[in-house]
């Protein structure tokens, strides 16, 4: 979502350097979601969550290597579906599966468990959880406490970009100043900076720069627990968890700090 991000910040008078800090590598070859398929269809699950709209499509790929899309899809309506935010809603649909809940904003775990909880209770059930990227232990001691039996279902890892040329040259300019705002819209950006930073031995300048010279923009609360594990400051937290919200806070702060400057 880089191109996107990008013009919607233009369009508030930003110039862009774009810096892709990861990518999203889907899991070859993986028994793990064959294995949801089976245990599906076979009806060995009460409820299924869908985390991300990538992780959606990456899982119905894999079925498909082994059921067709009705076979699979029709024991999917057999049970409860419950999303945690709006990503997942045109993949599903895509494929004419139902969506019993989704959670409200801004859609992180602790939501989705506030909906179950007001909805579908999980005590009891057996619930396949859709991960990404990397196992969210939060979510997962947040269902098995409530009395779930949880499978999970990873469909892709996330790794640093294949080439990370953008990414050292913006190391480069957020340190030397030339950098006014880093906006951030995952927290595995987060950690990916401070570990490519690593690498070559420039993170704590670069943690010098975040904390004193730039505004630091964080697109939501994941975001921003995991700048802010990081030692890091938020200075932007948009109402809503978008982009386009996003975008803007950022034009209204740059605005208001040069109005300032020139007071």
């Amino acid at each position: 979502m880089a191109g996107p991000m990008a013009e919607l910040i233009r369009k508030q008078g930003g110039e862009v350097v774009e810096a892709p800090a990861l990518r999203e590598v889907p899991i070859g070859d993986n028994p793990a979601a064959i294995a949801f398929a089976d245990a599906l269809i076979a009806g060995q699950f009460d409820l299924v969550l869908f985390l991300t709209g990538v992780g959606t499509r990456y899982l119905t790929r894999e079925i498909e290597t082994k059921y067709s899309r009705d076979e699979w899809v029709a024991a999917l309506r057999k049970v409860k579906v419950a999303i945690r935010g709006p990503k997942p809603v045109t993949p599903l649909r895509e494929i004419g599966a139902r969506i019993d809940l989704q959670a409200p904003e801004p859609n992180t775990w602790r939501e989705l468990l506030g909906a179950l909880d007001a909805n579908i209770p999980v005590a009891g059930l057996r619930v396949a959880l859709q991960e990404y990227g990397q196992p969210n232990p939060e979510l997962i001691e947040g269902l098995e406490t409530r009395g779930a039996v949880v499978t999970r279902v990873p469909v892709y890892q996330w790794a640093l970009p294949d080439d990370l040329g953008p990414l050292w040259y913006a190391i480069d300019e957020i340190i030397a100043g030339r950098i006014g705002a880093v906006v951030f819209t995952s927290a595995q950006q987060v950690v990916h900076l401070l570990q490519v930073a690593a690498d070559v031995g420039q993170e704590a300048d670069l943690r010098i720069a975040l904390a004193r010279s730039v505004i630091v923009a964080s697109i939501g609360p994941t975001t921003t627990e995991m700048l802010k594990n990081q030692g890091l400051p938020v200075d932007i937290e948009p109402e809503h968890p978008k982009m386009g919200h996003l975008a803007v806070a950022l034009g209204s702060r740059w605005r208001e700090s040069r109005k300032r400057e020139s007071l």
